[in-house]
């Protein structure tokens, strides 16, 4: 049976949108109207793009027996699912090596600091880094993070085979899904996208983007610029 759903064309969608703001001139409505088509179409893309990772074929299962320190100790792959069925790691650029983390990394787990306990409805959530886990409690103090879940790879094993360390040495970011049906944990899905990926000009950002803050500044007269950088510390006003 054919279930495919005839969708009314963007345009059209745009034409029935209505929307006007005060001393808008004719010629920026109709450039709006044709963003917005555009708009519509790009949200369409992302619903067909997750409708066909959801549908994935299974992944490699997990046969390692990886061991992390958490904040209350040593702790098991498994126990990273927290009694949930799907985990989401996040790959943190926080190795020993490092006198400070990765400030875009910080930018973006400061983030999901405050939907954590959302997302943890649905999933486990879990940040992983290279660093002993008493540095990594320290920095989330600093921080001010309340809800992330922080464990420590000492042995770089999970790190080395889930690529957030390459061979030739350093950290890399990644971030990894794994789902666990009728006791066996496999991997799903990661996100793949980096400079070999990238387009002429382009940062080497992967689609979906995870952080909130270029959502924000995408949708600005200039964009995301190129002559800054998340900080690790602001100054405070006053």
């Amino acid at each position: 049976m054919n279930t495919t759903v005839s969708l009314t064309p963007a345009t059209e969608l745009a034409e029935r949108n209505g929307v006007r703001f005060p001393n808008e001139s004719s010629e920026y409505r109709q450039a709006r109207d044709a963003l917005l088509a555009e708009e519509i179409e790009l949200r369409r893309q992302i619903e067909r793009v997750a409708a066909q990772r959801r549908a994935l074929p299974p992944g490699g299962e997990v046969i390692k027996n990886y061991r992390f320190e958490s904040e209350d100790g040593p702790v098991s792959f498994s126990d990273l699912f927290c009694g949930k069925q799907t985990l989401a790691a996040y790959s943190y650029m926080f190795g020993p090596e490092r006198e400070r983390p990765c400030p875009m990394c910080t930018s973006l787990l400061s983030a999901w600091d405050g939907e954590a306990r959302d997302v943890e409805q649905r999933i486990a959530l879990a940040v992983i880094a290279r660093s002993p886990i008493q540095r990594l409690i320290a920095f989330k103090k600093e921080r001010g993070w309340r809800n992330l879940r922080l464990y420590s790879d000492p042995s770089g094993d999970f790190s080395r085979d889930y690529h957030a360390l390459p061979p030739e040495g350093g950290d890399d970011a990644a971030f990894n899904v794994f789902m666990r049906r009728d006791g066996i944990i496999r991997h799903f899905w990661s996100a793949e996208m980096g400079s070999p990926t990238s387009d002429p000009g382009q940062d080497p950002r992967g689609a979906p983007d995870l952080m909130p803050l270029w959502t924000i500044l995408d949708s600005t007269p200039d964009g995301r610029g190129t002559d800054w950088y998340p900080k690790l510390e602001y100054q405070t006003a006053g």
